[in-house]
């Protein structure tokens, strides 16, 4: 099968590059996902894979000069040599076979026919090749029907799956990202394999992993691979926290919802609304606090007391157990977290300004995300008890407007500063200053004194005078 490049956008490179391959008797073809990309007519992406019988370092060198003396990276370790052309991305690599030792995988290489690293690849419809030879230019190389699986929407391994993803464990998250990704079906004997190889995960990096994690949290629905997960083990391997959420207890005829597919419609919901991958995994950890905090008490049910404070205390360990960024993405999260639930208990006329001054005081310019992440965690399948609380948060936001409007707490800055009181009272930095702002804050959240300058330095002359200070 032929498949007509004239009208790629990358028609004439490709032509430059046939090119150079024949000048320097070199074999060349297009490989991976730019080709399945391709020919599922998706957006191209912007790194594309050549293989060479050859060398691919000397092939990229002799590109790299037509091209305009282009700078090319070498890494021969790998045998691969990397230049950025424009706005894409492009590598060349010498067909290879791999071997693999069962405690690492990292592969023994050795040079292969292009066939060879067909079969290295992880799944059929990434194993698919497009001849840029100029006796054969455009011919669609296809040893393992990777195009019907394709067409099919399945995702199978070229060789025996067992072998495919003992060699290299972090295909099963791939396999899992993909079906996520492009609302494929795992074939059955794969999707066996994975469980049964499951274990071997754990010699992969967390770094490694989480990079497909992400992927998966990114895809349009995300539960596809979430689900995937907890049905091969890899998730209870990988974040425990969250299958700990699964099951149903009853006592006394009271039960409660599974909190673990609670979790995985919310993080569904959330996708629909936002693409900021910190927000969704927001959404994935807003209730991992409820499983060490569930506890059933006599007259009043199931209860999880505190478990948002938990839940956002947990995040911190599970964060640096992932090897996820420590800096201002987990505080982000851990916010979320902790305040998931502080909307929801405003929902009353009788909720005090100084209450929705305190939340907007703690959520800042993250409000907007905590009433998404709120809406979200609305599951229920009554359409009538929906409304209502889709009702009932649209009433707190018009209420928390309403305040900031008045008073102008969100993103908070105080209305007189350390400075200024050491000033007013001729003092050293010490801890006076520190007490008498925290006064002027709470006092402002209270409402006892406005968010302006003259109430508040009013304020702090009278709360000096208690602690011995005059002006």
């Amino acid at each position: 099968m032929k498949i007509n490049l004239t009208q790629n956008k990358n028609f004439k490179l490709f032509k430059i590059i046939s090119k150079v391959a024949q000048e320097n008797n070199q074999t060349v073809y297009i490989v991976g996902g730019y080709v399945r990309d391709l020919l599922m007519q998706r957006k191209a992406p912007t790194d594309i894979d050549f293989v060479t019988e050859q060398s691919g370092i000397e092939l990229a060198k002799a590109v790299g000069k037509e091209l305009g003396d282009l700078k090319v990276s070498v890494f021969k370790t790998y045998g691969t040599a990397m230049i950025k052309y424009k706005d894409l991305d492009l590598e060349f690599v010498g067909a290879r076979k791999e071997s693999y030792s069962e405690d690492s995988r990292k592969p023994a290489v050795e040079t292969g026919t292009l066939e060879d690293d067909q079969k290295r690849r992880d799944f059929t419809v990434n194993a698919l090749a497009i001849s840029l030879n100029a006796e054969n230019f455009g011919e669609l190389i296809d040893p393992f029907n990777g195009r019907e699986d394709m067409l099919n929407k399945v995702l199978k391994t070229p060789l025996e799956p067992d072998q495919t993803y003992s060699d290299d464990p972090l295909r099963m998250m791939r396999a899992i990202r993909f079906a996520s990704v492009l609302d494929f079906k795992i074939e059955k004997n794969s999707l066996e394999a994975i469980k049964q190889e499951a274990e071997r995960i754990k010699i992969v990096s967390m770094e490694r992993i989480m990079v497909e994690f992400n992927k998966i949290m990114l895809s349009e629905k995300p539960s596809v691979g979430l689900k995937l997960m907890e049905e091969t083990t890899l998730l209870e391997k990988i974040i425990p926290e969250l299958t700990a959420l699964r099951g149903i207890e009853e006592v006394e005829g009271q039960t409660h919802k599974d909190n673990f597919w609670h979790t995985l419609e919310v993080v569904d919901n959330i996708s629909k609304n936002t693409d900021k991958l910190w927000l969704r995994w927001a959404a994935l950890l807003h209730d991992i606090g409820k499983a060490p905090t569930k506890k059933f008490v006599e007259k009043v049910g199931w209860t999880f007391h505190g478990h948002e404070f938990l839940g956002s205390k947990m995040v911190k360990n599970l964060f640096t157990r992932l090897k996820l960024s420590l800096g201002t993405d987990m505080k982000y999260v851990q916010k979320m977290v902790k305040l998931s639930s502080r909307p929801i208990a405003l929902i009353d006329d009788g909720t005090s300004d100084s209450a929705l001054r305190r939340l907007l005081f703690d959520a800042g310019e993250d409000l907007e995300d905590l009433f998404t992440l709120c809406k979200a965690d609305i599951t229920t399948k009554n359409a009538s008890k929906q409304e209502k609380f889709k009702k009932n948060f649209e009433y707190v936001a018009k209420k928390i407007k309403e305040v900031e409007e008045k008073d102008h707490v969100r993103n908070f800055q105080p209305p007189i500063s350390g400075e200024e009181i050491m000033e007013m009272f001729n003092l050293k930095p010490g801890r006076e200053i520190g007490i008498l702002k925290e006064k002027v804050k709470e006092a402002i959240l209270e409402g006892e004194i406005a968010n302006d300058k003259d109430e508040a330095r009013n304020f702090v002359i009278k709360e000096a005078k208690l602690l011995g200070l005059e002006i």
